[in-house]
C-alpha cells in the first residue's frame, strides 16, 4: 500500500491535535446528560434521539370593549413525543403577572394589577378538573388523573376569562377602545430534552420559550373594530365591507402602500360588516405563539414585499396606528425595507412568515408576525426600534430559543441585526454612534464587577444592568467580533448552518458553539470561552513601541478586533486592522509589526464600537 505523503500526515496530526487538546467549554450536568442521551450532537446538529413536543390549538376568543374582559374556549391536542410518561401538566398563563402576588422586576401602579385568570371549565382526556387559575402564578401545575404515555396524544379543553389591565405594558389597554392582547390564552408549558418541564415563573423581564404549534383561532369583536393578528386572515369577506376587503387583498400583491381605512371611515361604519359582533378567523402553523390587537379608530395601512426572490414569495406588511402616531406614518415603507434587508443581507434568510404588522402600543416588544411599538416622536429612533423587533423574527421565532434562560441568544442577535440594517439605512457613522450610545456605553462605564456576570449566566438569575448588558450589548459584541474574525462569507455560512440545524427546534448555547465550530471548520472554543464564560470587559492599552513593533496589552480580556493607527512624522497615517484571532495564542498581550520603515510619531489603538473602558491609555507618542 502506498504511504500517504508527509504533508497529509502533518495536516491530519495538526487536526487531531487541535481537536484533542482544544479547550473544553463548561457545561452544566443536565446539558451534558442531553449530549450523552444523544438528543444533542457535538457537531452542532440535533442528535439522533432528538425530539420535541407539539400541539394543535383551536381557540375561540372574544373581547368585550365595555367590560375589558377577554374570554375564550380552547381545545389543545398535545403530542408527547418524548420517551417520558407525563403525570403532571404545567399550564403557563403569562398574563397572571398582573396579579398582585406575581414576581416582577420593579414596582408597578395599581392600574397594572388585575385578578388574573379565571378558569370556568377544564377537561383533560374527558376527565373534569376543578382548577382556579387565580391561585396560580404564571405557571400552574395539574396532576393528571391519567398519565400521558410516550408517543401519545391528549386532548385538553379549557374555558377561561381574564381582565385586560388598564395600564398597558406588553399587552393591555392602549386607550378606551384600543387593546393589544398578548399572552392571552392558557398554554402547555415546554417539556424539553435537557430540563424536562419548564417551570420558571414568568416575570415582566422574561420573554419567550414556547413549543412550535399549529393555531386555528377566531377573535369575536364588536362592529367597527378591526382585528390585527398573527397568522392569515381567513375570512376577510365575512368581516369587511367589499371595498375594504378588496383593498386588503390587493395589498398582498403590490409594492404600493395602500391606506386600507382611516379614522373617519371607521367612525362612519363603512369598513367592517355591521353585525353586532364580527368573528375574525386566523390560522398560523408551526409557530411559537399568536397574539392580536384591535381598535375602532386606528388608521390601517398595508402593502407587501418580495422576501424570497427564488420563489417570488411575498409577505404582507401592515400597520395600525392612531391619527397622532406620527412615528407610524412610514411604518409600512420601513418594514418593506426591513423584511427585504433581513431576507437578503443579514441574516440573509428569507422572512419565514406571511405577514408583519406594526401596532401602535407601549411595549416596544416583538411577537410572531407582530410588534407592539410606542409613539416616541422621533421617526428615526422609531424605525430602529421597529427594525429590532422585526429582527426577532429569526431569534426566537424562527429558532425556538429558550429566552427565559438564555436571552442573549435572541436579544443579542436582534441587536446585531439592528446595527447592520442601521448601517444600510443611515450610514456607518450614524449606526456606530447609536450602537455605542445605546448598546455599549452604559456597560463600559459600569465599573461594578458584581453586576458584570458571564454572558452564559442564566437570564433569570441576573437583573437590571447585569441582564441588560449580557442580553443586548455584550452578546451582540461577541457576534460582531466573530463576524470580524471569520470574515463575512464564512461567518454567514456558519450562521446559516446554525439556523438550518435548529430552525423550528430548541437550540441552547452549546448548539450554537458547536454549529459554528463545525461549519467554520475551526475550533473556536477559545473564543467562546473568552466571551461567554468569563467576566472579561473591553480595555486595551498601548504598552510600548520598539523597532516598529507595537505591544498591546489586553487589560480587560475580551478578544476584540481593533485598529492600530500609525501617525508618521511626515503626518501621513496608516491603519492596520487586527481581527480577534490575534488573541488566540495569548489573550493578554499581542505584538503588531509595522512594515513601513518611516519614522513613527504616534500610535493609537481604536476598537470602534468595541468601546474602551480607559481610552486615555490607547495613545502613545513615540520619542
Amino acid at each position: 500500500m502506498k504511504k500517504p505523503p508527509f504533508q497529509l500526515l502533518l495536516v491530519a496530526f495538526l487536526f487531531l491535535a487541535q481537536n484533542t487538546f482544544a479547550q473544553e467549554l463548561y457545561m452544566p450536568r443536565n446539558i451534558k446528560n442531553a449530549y450523552a442521551k444523544g438528543t444533542r450532537s457535538p457537531d452542532g446538529k440535533p442528535g439522533k434521539n432528538y425530539w420535541q413536543n407539539h400541539a394543535k390549538y383551536t381557540m375561540e376568543i372574544a373581547v368585550d370593549p365595555k367590560t375589558k374582559i377577554v374570554s375564550g374556549t380552547e381545545t389543545i391536542v398535545y403530542e408527547n413525543n418524548s420517551k417520558d410518561t407525563l403525570r403532571n401538566l404545567p399550564i403557563r398563563f403569562v398574563n397572571n403577572l398582573h396579579k398582585p402576588s406575581s414576581p416582577r422586576s420593579g414596582s408597578v401602579s395599581n392600574d397594572f394589577l388585575s385578578d388574573g385568570l379565571t378558569i370556568t371549565s377544564l377537561k383533560i382526556a374527558d376527565e373534569v378538573y376543578k382548577e382556579d387559575g387565580r391561585k396560580w402564578g404564571t405557571v400552574g401545575n395539574i396532576k393528571m388523573k391519567k398519565p400521558v404515555l410516550p408517543n401519545s396524544k391528549v386532548t385538553i379543553n379549557i374555558e377561561w376569562n381574564y381582565p385586560l389591565s388598564k395600564e398597558s405594558g406588553r399587552e393591555g389597554q392602549i386607550d378606551e377602545t384600543t387593546f393589544f392582547v398578548a399572552y392571552s390564552y392558557p398554554r402547555v408549558s415546554v417539556f424539553d430534552d435537557y430540563n424536562n418541564w419548564d417551570r420558571l415563573p414568568h416575570t415582566d423581564r422574561q420573554e419567550f420559550y414556547n413549543d412550535f404549534n399549529d393555531y386555528t383561532f377566531s377573535v369575536k369583536a364588536p362592529k367597527n373594530y378591526v382585528v390585527y393578528a398573527t397568522g392569515d386572515l381567513l375570512n376577510p369577506d365575512e368581516v369587511l365591507q367589499p371595498e375594504f376587503s378588496a383593498s386588503l387583498k390587493k395589498s398582498y400583491n403590490t409594492d404600493e402602500i395602500l391606506h386600507i381605512a382611516n379614522e373617519q371611515e371607521l367612525k362612519t361604519g363603512v369598513v367592517t360588516k355591521q353585525n353586532e359582533w364580527n368573528v375574525w378567523k386566523f390560522e398560523a402553523k408551526n409557530i411559537t405563539d399568536v397574539c392580536f390587537g384591535l381598535s375602532d379608530h386606528y388608521l390601517w395601512d398595508a402593502s407587501s414585499v418580495v422576501v424570497d426572490k427564488k420563489t417570488n414569495r411575498r409577505a404582507s406588511v401592515q400597520a395600525a396606528y392612531d391619527v397622532k402616531g406620527t412615528d407610524f406614518v412610514d411604518s409600512v415603507k420601513n418594514n418593506q425595507y426591513a423584511l427585504g434587508f433581513f431576507s437578503n443581507s443579514w441574516p440573509g434568510v428569507p422572512y419565514p412568515f406571511s405577514k408583519m404588522t406594526a401596532f401602535q402600543g407601549f411595549a416596544d416588544m416583538e411577537y410572531p408576525m407582530m410588534c407592539n411599538d410606542s409613539q416616541m416622536g422621533d421617526p428615526v429612533f422609531a424605525q430602529l426600534v421597529q427594525d429590532h423587533e422585526v429582527a426577532h423574527t429569526y431569534f426566537p421565532f424562527y429558532m425556538g430559543i429558550n429566552e427565559t434562560r438564555y436571552a442573549f441568544m435572541d436579544e443579542g442577535w436582534a441587536t446585531t441585526f439592528e446595527y447592520l440594517i442601521g448601517i444600510a439605512e443611515h450610514g456607518k457613522e450614524a449606526a456606530d454612534k447609536f450602537y455605542k450610545q445605546f448598546r455599549v456605553e452604559n456597560y463600559i462605564k459600569d465599573k461594578s464587577t458584581e453586576e458584570d456576570q458571564p454572558i452564559i449566566s442564566m437570564s433569570s438569575q441576573v437583573s437590571d444592568a447585569g441582564y441588560g448588558n449580557n442580553s443586548y450589548g455584550k452578546a451582540s459584541l461577541s457576534y460582531l467580533a466573530l463576524k470580524d474574525l471569520l470574515g463575512d462569507d464564512l461567518f454567514k455560512k456558519s450562521l446559516h448552518a446554525y439556523m438550518d440545524n435548529w430552525n423550528g427546534k430548541h437550540p441552547i448555547p452549546w448548539d450554537y458553539f458547536n454549529s459554528i465550530n463545525t461549519a467554520s471548520g475551526r475550533n473556536l472554543n477559545w473564543f467562546f470561552n473568552n466571551w461567554f464564560f468569563t467576566n472579561n470587559y473591553i480595555d486595551l492599552s498601548v504598552k510600548s513601541v520598539a523597532k516598529n513593533v507595537v505591544s498591546v496589552e489586553n487589560v480587560g480580556g475580551f478578544a476584540i478586533p481593533f485598529d492600530v493607527i500609525v501617525t508618521y512624522s511626515d503626518k501621513t497615517k496608516e491603519t492596520i486592522h487586527q481581527t480577534p484571532a490575534v488573541w488566540q495564542t495569548n489573550q493578554k498581550q499581542v505584538s503588531v509589526a509595522i512594515k513601513n520603515n518611516k519614522h513613527i510619531e504616534l500610535i493609537t489603538i481604536d476598537g470602534g464600537i468595541f468601546m474602551d473602558a480607559t481610552p486615555e491609555n490607547n495613545t502613545l507618542a513615540v520619542k
